[in-house]
């Protein structure tokens, strides 16, 4: 009977040439994933097909626990292993790191997926296109034949609503900012005010607006597998700036409807003259209608 290596995964019990056991578990950038042999090698000249079917165990790189560590986004593997399981691709509606799957499905060498992720002329973006171009030619155009009509304004307006995107193919919605803070205030208010900033800024909302609006500035570590369309309360910003955060919304057509805060006060210590600390909690609330 084959014995299996701990380590690696479980043998089912059927006999195999290779060192590799059935199931195999990884650390892809923290995240791990359990798979079988099978999947991994599924795609004959791949990155994961020659480590898994031209090394051994011993050659390939592992982390505390004994899992094969590799150092990809671990978050994307998930649509890299979806892929090899059934070599089909199925993306969410809303997905805004497909350039960045590209680059993983390369640095996989997967060829078919990174031609299936290279950008592809839509009907609609073919529109749109003609048009831009028809614009790069205008000035040749116009020299030799002048624009005729009571208003050529018009022209020009037409020319800029199909350069802008359209608003709304911006999804609506609300999102929610907190921020906590806390000061001190001494005897003397006027010199003795020392004022301390928490430096996390919390954002709660539909996870596909969140990544949207803040993109690499949302740290998503605490809820990293939350889907797009879903809601999520874990996520926070890189930065402790509300004016940043306040700026992000603005820009992309969202305005604060509400806010609400809270504030409690406490001694720093026992003794009641010393220092009173007061904390407060504000949550801001914005929409883009």
């Amino acid at each position: 009977m084959a014995l299996a290596d701990p380590t690696c995964g479980i043998l089912n019990g059927a006999e195999s040439t290779s060192p590799f056991s059935e199931i195999i578990e990884l650390n892809v950038g923290g995240q791990v994933y359990v798979t079988r042999h099978t999947t991994l090698t599924a795609v004959p000249g791949s990155l994961l097909w020659n480590m898994f079917s031209k090394k051994t165990p011993k050659e390939l790189a592992r982390d505390s626990k004994g899992r094969y560590f590799l150092d990809r986004d671990g978050f994307l593997f998930r649509y890299i292993l979806d892929y090899l399981r059934d070599l089909n691709l199925v993306l969410p509606d809303y997905f805004p790191e497909k350039s960045r799957l590209q680059r993983e499905a390369e640095f996989f060498q997967l060829r078919d997926l990174t031609k299936l992720l290279s950008p592809k002329m839509s009907k609609d973006i073919s529109i749109t296109d003609e048009i831009c171009q028809s614009d790069s030619e205008e000035p040749s155009v116009q020299s030799a034949t002048p624009l005729v009509g009571p208003d050529p304004s018009r022209a020009l307006s037409a020319v800029s609503t199909a350069r802008s995107p359209s608003l709304e193919s911006k999804k609506t919605g609300y999102i929610t900012v907190g921020y906590r803070g806390s000061y001190t205030i001494g005897r003397d208010i006027q010199t003795d005010a020392k004022f301390r900033r928490v430096a996390r800024i919390t954002v709660c909302g539909k996870t596909s607006l969140a990544k949207e609006v803040f993109g690499d500035t949302l740290n998503e570590s605490r809820d990293p597998d939350r889907p797009p369309e879903r809601y999520t309360s874990r996520y926070y910003l890189k930065y402790n700036f509300l004016e940043q955060a306040f700026d992000k919304l603005s820009e992309l057509g969202f305005h604060m409807v509400a806010c609400s805060s809270t504030g409690t006060c406490a001694y720093s210590s026992s003794d009641p003259n010393e220092d009173k600390i007061w904390t407060s909690y504000t949550e801001y609330v914005f929409c883009r209608e």
